[in-house]
């Protein structure tokens, strides 16, 4: 397993703050706290250059009403950086599929290849229907089974012979996407649900989840790669998290107690209805590890679930629920833990961005890159 961890890190394109409410919510947006930093290109261009200078792979940008539009965001902010690349969420139902290879084969042609695709189903009947997308939990997975499908189809194949797919929601003639020689950018796709499984192990190359008890995973991740070999392909696996790297484990904690300190039982209460309604299986196992639980404690200890593995996010957030807290060494022995478990690929955030950026990728990453954990960065251009 040596060499083979990709850290990513996130673009907090509705805002950032030092508190946990008001940014980086993943899907929901409550109140703000902390003070806020609105997501201007110069603010984002900050982070990205940060995340950049600390080696990290790529940014990934979010989706939904919520926040900024994520194609037009990291366009403008290619060229603001030189090799970082961007994961690009985007929701399937949305947009035709053979305008998502064209967009993307033409992001890969001016960035030199720099882009990487995040397919969003959607787990929240709210938000799809604020699009005008209203079918079930289920159908849309096999939409976007049928989407990924015309994707690859359309940017595999030639001039001289379009892609041509008629199915229950989607009917492309004759389509040839050209990709400019740097082929169809990796696809990362989650969704806890067995009919998001069907999907990940028949088209994703990286499979995500949310960050519960990496032994929890493991079992999971063995099941999905032999599902995935007995249709000939191969699956890499990534773990969406926050982290609170420090120099010695009092500090991180003390930060946690200080996210905890700008919330209040109103703020928590509210929270937990809204992520209640959601559809999201990964969502309910989320809201599940604080047990709906609708009060503050006294200490962020109170929240950890296992040796620094924190959910206080989940007590306001939708999405990720919980972070790695810890000195460097112990957030690089937790990394290190859920790369045992079978996860190559991990999407970080922490409040601030920016700053977190620099207090994770001196810290923490520099302890896994000394154990050669790490996977190689591109060069710059």
């Amino acid at each position: 397993m040596t060499g083979n961890i990709h850290l990513h890190w996130y673009l907090p394109t509705n805002g950032d703050s030092r508190g946990l409410t008001g940014s980086g919510t993943d899907s929901h947006v409550v109140d703000a706290s902390g003070g806020f930093r609105p997501p201007t290109l110069a603010y984002l261009g900050e982070v990205a250059r940060a995340a950049e200078a600390q080696n990290f792979h790529a940014v990934l940008t979010p989706t939904g009403t919520w926040c900024e539009d994520a194609w037009i965001t990291t366009a403008a902010l290619s060229r603001e950086t030189k090799r970082l690349k961007f994961l690009v969420a985007f929701r399937p139902g949305l947009i035709s599929p053979t305008l998502v290879a064209h967009q993307a084969a033409t992001f890969q042609r001016i960035t030199e290849g720099r882009l990487l695709l995040n397919v969003v189903t959607g787990g929240d009947r709210f938000e799809q229907a604020r699009f005008g997308d209203h079918l079930d939990h289920d159908a849309r997975y096999e939409r976007t089974e049928e989407f990924i499908s015309v994707v690859r189809g359309v940017t595999s194949a030639p001039a001289d012979q379009p892609f041509s797919f008629k199915g229950k929601h989607y009917d492309i003639r004759e389509a040839s996407i050209d990709t400019g020689g740097f082929g169809l950018p990796q696809i990362f796709f989650g969704g806890a649900s067995p009919a998001a499984q069907n999907v990940a192990v028949g088209q994703a190359d990286v499979y995500l989840v949310w960050g519960r008890d990496p032994a929890l995973e493991a079992e999971n991740i063995r099941q999905l790669k032999e599902r995935a070999a007995a249709k000939g392909r191969s699956m890499r696996f990534g773990v969406r998290l926050h982290v609170i790297s420090r120099d010695t484990e009092d500090e991180a904690w003390a930060v946690a107690d200080k996210l905890l300190s700008w919330l209040s039982p109103e703020r928590v209460r509210k929270a937990q209805e809204l992520l209640a309604k959601s559809e999201s299986i990964a969502q309910s196992q989320m809201s599940a590890l604080n047990a709906r639980r609708e009060d503050l404690p006294a200490s962020a200890r109170e929240l950890e679930i296992q040796p620094g593995l924190w959910t206080g996010y989940g007590l306001v957030r939708g999405g990720a629920g919980t972070a790695l807290v810890g000195s460097h060494a112990q957030v690089a022995d937790l990394i290190e833990a859920y790369h045992q478990a079978g996860f190559d690929h991990f999407i970080l955030s922490g409040q601030p961005h920016l700053e977190e950026a620099w207090h994770f990728g001196e810290g923490a990453a520099a302890v896994l890159r000394a154990r050669g954990l790490l996977a190689p960065v591109s060069p710059s251009k």
